[in-house]
């Protein structure tokens, strides 16, 4: 009867599995079907405040930077709650060395203020992001048994591909290029996210309430202490 137990006591499948992402190397994401992607942060104008004229000139070149594409991009609009920790410490860290007792006062007020201010109003930041794909395979001169293994085990077809990252990587970053300056015709700045951002990207995806509680830790950091 213990053994029964011991032997059924087996362990959960790892949620990894069920994520379409393979890997996450040199700014680049890697799915599991071998294609990759690249992230653009996109920055953001207030299109209400502008004139009638530059609201139409606006509209005609996002048209045109549509029109311009042969391949398909994603846009995505993240929504979440104002973190200000980082602007908190600093405040910290000024309230500690400031020799006036005045202005020590006046900055642990402003400090307590903000806090407040966010926590009270729960004020919420937008995020823009543009995902460029690329494919650079195809499965037309791929046989039967060969697609069938990479179905059962995706990490297989990824391993294979491996060595020609580079000029599919290459690819993808015309296309990022492509991307970018369509943007700033209409006076958006856009900037490819690293490895570091793409992971913290995907760690707030899938874990929006965890992510509030415990930060990620710096890849190279990770890397040391591993």
């Amino acid at each position: 009867m213990q053994s029964k137990k011991l032997a059924g006591s087996k362990p959960g499948v790892p949620s990894q599995r069920y994520l379409d992402i393979a890997e996450i190397k040199e700014d680049v994401a890697v799915m599991k079907d071998g294609t990759i992607r690249a992230v653009l942060l996109v920055s953001s104008i207030n299109f209400a405040l502008k004139s009638v004229d530059e609201q139409n000139a606006i509209v005609q070149a996002y048209m045109q930077f549509l029109n311009s594409l042969d391949f398909p991009i994603q846009v995505v609009i993240q929504s979440r709650r104002m973190n200000i920790d980082d602007y908190l410490r600093r405040l910290r860290e000024s309230e500690k060395t400031q020799t006036n007792d005045l202005l020590r006062r006046q900055i642990a007020d402003y400090r307590d203020y903000i806090k407040q201010l966010v926590d009270l109003g729960d004020i919420m930041q937008k995020k823009f992001f543009i995902t460029v794909p690329l494919d650079p395979t195809t499965d037309r001169q791929k046989g039967f048994f060969q697609r069938l293994s990479e179905i059962l085990s995706p990490a297989i077809a990824v391993k294979l591909s491996e060595g020609k990252f580079r000029s599919h990587k290459q690819s993808l970053m015309l296309r990022v290029n492509t991307i970018i300056g369509g943007l700033q015709a209409m006076s958006l700045n856009a900037v490819m996210l690293d490895t570091q951002s793409l992971i913290e990207l995907f760690y707030t995806v899938y874990n929006p309430e965890l992510f509030e509680s415990e930060r990620m830790v710096e890849m190279n950091k990770l890397q040391l202490e591993g």
